[in-house]
């Protein structure tokens, strides 16, 4: 045994050697630099996914305390970081690197915003959520806007229109804000963003016009009497309380009785009806506003008699009918900007209503009109809905945008069954327009993809079955269009249309020069080549 201690000893040594050398070459890594163990890079990215799981649970409660939770995927990096994030940091008071929400607003816009805490002056969430919830939106959107998946064939060329191009009164910025037809007279009616109001005749040609106070939104034709008028106040985003609903002196001399409503915050559309089937028409107003605003109704048009259905903004479009077969008239609301929603109020009698949100949406959405209508012949109303409003904080291209149908069960639950997609969607009618007996759908934009410009007007012809065939005109490429208007302008029995461009500045206008445009038109008259009488 004596004689084994000397080896017994050098082989611990070397062991002992071979540990301490393992041990080193561990702690240095490749780097060099010493580490513990169980402090390398892992426990820093362990770190980091821990804030962002935070940080979506953070999101889903802040974020609905106001509206629909927004996944990260609706938008690109750049636009959550850039402007829809510190956006939301204002309204919970944050004020990074020493932004201000009202440097650029006017001192009657920032007075009203002020005084219903838009942003608050104080921060309502804590630092550590606020930084969780930014990691959690950067490290998860897209680093592109998500492309459109069109499952459609290309468009084809359509052919059943004839295109006319209207342009009147030098106008250099084409910015139409009304079309509305006049079935009776068999006048349209053209509003723009220039405080003009015109008539064309049945050919088409300007056969009146007013400069009024601010531009024309809505209009509509009592079967007697004078034509009312709704006016916005300011067409920008604006809080101010400037749009009046006035009775239209067509005549030159205002009747007795004509309407006179004014105050109303930014109003875009109004509908009329005895809601309170007392023998007096009464009228809701879209009070659009833009961080505040107000969905009303009016008894007896009388302005000292007013229900507030809604205290919000974004009031859209209201549609008057029975939906509910009780022989009581109903609204049905489209609600844009944060709370974006379809809601039927049920009339409860005696001017009371029980509010259904029937379909909702996140706020980035875009809902921009809808109509109620039944497409299936099932004896229940439908809603044609169209989002891609893209006038706010986030201007990129959306995958989501475009042309929707939501067919009706019968209690006015509502499953979406047709999308068609479609950049900047503005508005859609549903119609009859080549006499088969079924409904086709005439869809306009406005904010179109710069590359395909041609796509600012898609028909979509009803093959049945719920399948719909794009069709499209190059002279759709010519304009940007907000509103559409349908009607037999040419008496010929069939439905034709007017499609009306706004352009918001020169700039928007001097790209499509660029492109080698040389007419710009007011108007684009679709005139429909399936009439009946020809």
């Amino acid at each position: 045994m004596k004689n084994k201690r000397p080896i017994l000893l050098s082989l611990f040594l070397w062991l002992l050697i071979s540990f301490i050398l393992s041990l080193s070459i561990y702690c240095t890594g490749n780097s060099g630099k010493h580490k513990e163990p169980g402090k390398d890079d892992s426990a820093s990215t362990v770190k980091a996914e821990t804030l962002i799981l935070q940080g979506e649970r953070l999101a889903v409660i802040y974020c609905q305390r106001c509206h629909l939770f927004v996944p990260p995927s609706l938008l690109d990096k750049k636009t959550w970081s850039n402007s829809v994030l510190p956006n939301m940091g204002w309204r919970l008071g944050i004020r990074e690197n020493g932004t201000d929400p009202y440097a650029d607003l006017l001192p009657e816009e920032s007075k009203i915003i002020r005084q219903v805490n838009i942003y608050p002056e104080s921060s309502t969430i804590s630092d550590e959520d606020w930084k969780a919830i930014k990691a959690y939106y950067e490290n998860a959107a897209p680093s592109e806007p998500l492309p459109q998946e069109n499952k459609f064939s290309a468009p084809s060329a359509l052919t059943a229109f004839e295109p006319k191009l209207i342009k009147f009164d030098d106008k250099p910025l084409p910015q139409t804000t009304l079309l509305k037809y006049d079935k009776r007279r068999g006048q349209l009616y053209v509003g723009d963003a220039q405080n003009d109001l015109y008539i064309l005749d049945k050919k088409l040609r300007i056969s009146d016009s007013w400069q009024i106070e601010s531009p024309p939104t809505d209009i509509d034709f009592p079967g007697k009497g004078n034509p009312r008028l709704l006016t916005i106040g300011v067409f920008s985003p604006s809080d101010q309380k400037l749009g009046r609903l006035v009775t239209l002196d067509t005549a030159k001399v205002l009747p007795e009785n004509g309407v006179f409503i004014e105050a109303l915050p930014r109003p875009v559309q109004f509908a009329t009806g005895d809601l309170n089937m007392d023998g007096n028409e009464d009228v809701v107003i879209c009070g659009f506003g833009n961080h505040t605003g107000k969905l009303s109704w009016f008894d007896g048009m009388n302005p000292s008699k007013e229900h507030i259905l809604k205290s919000l903004p974004g009031a859209r479009r209201a549609v008057i009918q029975d939906l509910n077969s009780d022989n009581k008239p109903d609204i049905a609301v489209l609600m844009s900007q944060a709370y974006e929603q379809v809601s039927i109020f049920y009339n409860e009698g005696k001017g009371a209503f029980s509010e259904k949100k029937v379909l909702e949406f996140p706020p980035v959405f875009g809902v921009s009109y809808f109509e109620m209508t039944d497409f299936n012949k099932d004896g229940f109303q439908d809603i044609l809905l169209v989002n891609g409003d893209n006038w706010d904080l986030s201007p990129v291209n959306k995958n989501y945008h475009g042309i929707r149908l939501f067919l009706n069960d019968g209690r006015d639950n509502f499953k979406q069954t047709f999308f068609y997609p479609l950049y900047g969607a503005s508005k859609a009618l549903a119609r009859d327009f080549d006499n088969d007996g079924d409904l086709d759908i005439a869809a306009i934009s406005i904010f179109t993809d710069q590359e395909k410009a041609e796509l600012g007007f898609v028909f979509l012809l009803n093959e049945g079955a719920n399948h719909f065939k794009p069709l499209i005109l190059p002279q759709a490429a010519l304009g940007k269009w907000l509103t559409m208007e349908a009607g037999d302008f040419d008496q010929d029995g069939d439905i034709d249309l007017a499609l009306g461009s706004y352009f918001q500045n020169i700039g928007e206008l001097t790209k499509l020069i660029a492109k080698g445009a040389t007419a710009i038109p007011q108007l684009l008259i679709l005139v429909n080549k399936n009439g009946k009488a020809k």
